[in-house]
């Protein structure tokens, strides 16, 4: 099944529950809007473009969750249900641009009836745009791999983080459909383990060759030659990089991938970011992007056992930035770029059309 999906029988929206991986693969039911939005906070739906479609599918639930009698008290209540949904996790782009995308077809809608409808298609014409795009992405960033190359990559940017196929795995798959054997060496990505708990899984279930490793060894294994390439995904891509990194893009992804970034360019490995146009942020600078923080009790615990002393201050930051010229690949499902990036190729792509 799809990561994230609309189950017609209960009129709702139904997702694999991440946060069960992978010592149980089962679906959790989002029947209301504060389930949708506890999910996204929670990580049972979480990745740029599953963010996105989880946004999509988001206010169709919230038109069919309202009991508003007249359109104009409908438009009010879904908005403010949008709103909440558009903020539950504030760095991935998509979230926010898909809850618009829908929100704009409710409001060329007439009646109550209207929106129910065209919402909901809406959304699912967002998912299945989704994994045409990340298919599209994969296929040109199998170009940059060899047969017998091993790719590093960090936390979890394959199907669980998008509707399906993935975006830096999605190059892995990709890869695998020409006939490239390429294996991977997964970071586990601290502090929820994202690599270790769900990139291992869905590399396991297509029969890649993977090893684990923790976040620290990353350098060891890149001084040692075991790695070809670094191929990470993106949770929002801007290119301006504002006051701190100048007129370089900059690549917000899941906290370590800077490290990551640093050691690839110190040792001369090709270092790749895989994200679809949705998440290119061109209208906000680095300046303007919140880095959320998470809770203190994921370093403070570990699956509810204390690892450090209740009242430790902690510094959780769950991104990190990146600036390009530590970039050597953009791959979108238009291609393959390589910094610096050209703004208006990027301002003048639609990936609907291109979907």
């Amino acid at each position: 099944m799809r990561t994230i999906d609309w189950d017609d029988d209960r009129d709702c929206i139904v997702m694999v529950d991440q946060t069960k991986l992978p010592s149980e693969y089962t679906t959790y039911h989002a029947e209301t809007v504060p389930d949708l939005i506890e999910s996204i906070q929670r990580l049972r739906i979480r990745g740029a473009s599953g963010l996105g479609a989880a946004g999509a599918y988001g206010v169709a639930l919230a038109a069919r969750r309202t009991d508003a009698d007249s359109f104009d008290a409908f438009v009010e209540t879904v908005a403010a249900d949008a709103d909440a949904i558009a903020t539950a996790r504030p760095t991935a782009v998509n979230l926010s641009r898909e809850v618009e995308t829908v929100m704009a077809e409710l409001r060329g809608c007439s009646s109550i009836h209207e929106a129910r409808e065209r919402t909901l298609a809406a959304a699912r014409e967002i998912a299945d745009n989704d994994v045409a795009r990340n298919k599209r992405l994969g296929a040109h960033g199998a170009e940059l791999l060899a047969d017998g190359d091993t790719v590093m990559t960090h936390c979890n940017a394959g199907a669980f983080a998008t509707v399906d196929w993935g975006t830096a795995l999605g190059v892995i798959y990709s890869a695998g459909e020409v006939d490239k054997d390429v294996s991977v060496i997964a970071n586990e990505t601290r502090p929820l383990n994202q690599g270790a708990r769900i990139t291992t899984v869905e590399l396991q279930e297509r029969d890649v060759e993977t090893t684990l490793i923790p976040d620290s060894a990353s350098g060891l294994c890149m001084q040692r030659g075991m790695v070809d390439a670094v191929v990470v995904g993106a949770d929002r891509v801007v290119l301006d990089g504002g006051e701190a990194f100048g007129e370089q893009g900059v690549v917000f992804n899941k906290i370590g991938t800077y490290n990551h970034a640093v050691l690839a360019d110190r040792h001369d490995v090709p270092f790749v970011v895989a994200a679809p146009h949705a998440t290119i942020d061109t209208e906000r600078s680095a300046d303007d992007v919140e880095i959320e923080q998470r809770d203190p009790d994921e370093l403070r615990e570990i699956y509810g056992v204390q690892n450090a002393p209740p009242e430790t201050d902690v510094y959780n930051p769950a991104f990190d930035a990146t600036p390009m010229e530590l970039v050597d690949y953009l791959v979108t499902e238009t291609g393959v770029y390589e910094p610096p990036l050209d703004r208006q190729a990027f301002e003048d792509a639609d990936e609907r059309v291109l979907a």
